[in-house]
């Protein structure tokens, strides 16, 4: 099976033209935790391979789950915030399997078991005693969870199956630092004035050092470059297109975020990271343990990962950490090795 590219990943047909089964897929979240889920994905595709397998996802995010290389055909699916979509567009004979890789309740369970499957996999809850699956585990790191649902299933799956190809197009800053203030929510933002602290220090040093930002972000990523003195060709606020943030990443020198889309990003393409974390330690949304990547955070409660305040444990961490951080990673080609702690 060839990987599709992005035109052809479009919303699911009433039905195959081929005839083949379908696989239906949810996971309508964002950017990180589609690129978390990619080890799944493929392992459902070798799992089925005569199948199509059809991706519930936000619509905008259909490049992405073609670089894949595991999926035929976004069906569009969003809710505000993290919630579970009210309902799926979903016509035609029901699917001839549907996952759950979205959560672990009765919203997610429900909204596929309305599509009547012949066969659903998912994590038991106590709220859908007829989901005869896996345990959760609160604490599992996001990557193995969906690996080890699988696996309950017989379908096997390895978490570190996450590189993404290397985009055709040419990076708009070759050899950059990629500094990404935003996130998904107040708590997991770092300070503008910390992220402006560590570009100055790295442009003193002659590096290139660029801003990005997302659809909703253009007053946060105006306030960095500002008080960075950032030139505007070095600023890519108000959401770049994935073919163009994936370039820029992919060529990135480094990328220095908080925990959100863009690090895991990183980690597709192999492109050496700092990641700030806070509320939310690294052993549930961290990088894989390489050189390459470096996970700065302080041991302590978890907070809220929606909050609206920088969290405290997100607070401890200082440019002087960040920029060490960054003196210390090692190149893209480095082999596997144990991460250090910060």
């Amino acid at each position: 099976m060839h990987p599709p590219t992005a035109e052809t990943v479009s919303p699911a047909r009433d039905e195959g033209e081929d005839g083949r089964p379908r696989v239906l897929v949810l996971r309508a979240l964002g950017l990180g935790d589609l690129l978390a889920g990619v080890p799944a994905l493929r392992a459902l595709r070798r799992a089925y391979p005569g199948h199509e397998l059809v991706l519930a996802t936000p619509a905008e995010l259909a490049p992405v789950a073609a670089a894949t290389g595991a999926v035929d055909r976004v069906l569009p699916a969003a809710a505000p915030g993290r919630a579970v979509p009210r309902a799926l567009d979903w016509t035609g004979p029901p699917p001839d399997v549907a996952v759950d890789l979205h959560g672990n309740g009765p919203p997610s369970h429900r909204l596929l078991t309305r599509l009547r499957p012949r066969r659903l996999l998912a994590f038991a809850h106590p709220g859908t005693p007829e989901v005869d699956g896996p345990p959760w585990y609160a604490e599992e790191h996001e990557r193995e969870r969906w690996c080890r649902l699988l696996r309950a299933y017989g379908i096997d799956a390895d978490p570190t199956d996450l590189r993404l190809p290397r985009p055709d197009a040419p990076s708009p800053a070759p050899g950059a630092v990629v500094l990404h203030p935003g996130a998904g929510a107040p708590s997991r933002c770092w300070p503008v004035e910390r992220y402006a602290a560590v570009a100055e220090a790295l442009r003193a040093r002659g590096r290139r050092v660029v801003v990005t930002g997302g659809a909703d972000e253009a007053d946060l990523v105006a306030r960095l470059a500002k008080r960075a003195g950032l030139p505007d060709t070095d600023v890519f606020g108000g959401g770049l297109p994935y073919d163009r943030l994936s370039a820029l990443v992919a060529g990135a020198r480094a990328v220095v975020s908080g925990d959100t889309g863009i690090a895991h990003l990183a980690v597709a393409h192999a492109t050496p990271s700092v990641t700030l974390f806070g509320p939310v330690p690294p052993r549930r949304w961290g990088p894989p343990p390489h050189p390459r990547h470096r996970a700065l955070w302080h041991p302590g409660p978890d907070g809220d990962p929606h909050g609206r305040r920088t969290d405290p444990a997100l607070l401890r961490i200082t440019p002087d950490a960040v920029l060490r951080a960054l003196d210390a990673l090692a190149e893209p080609d480095t082999p596997d090795a144990p991460e250090e702690g910060p």
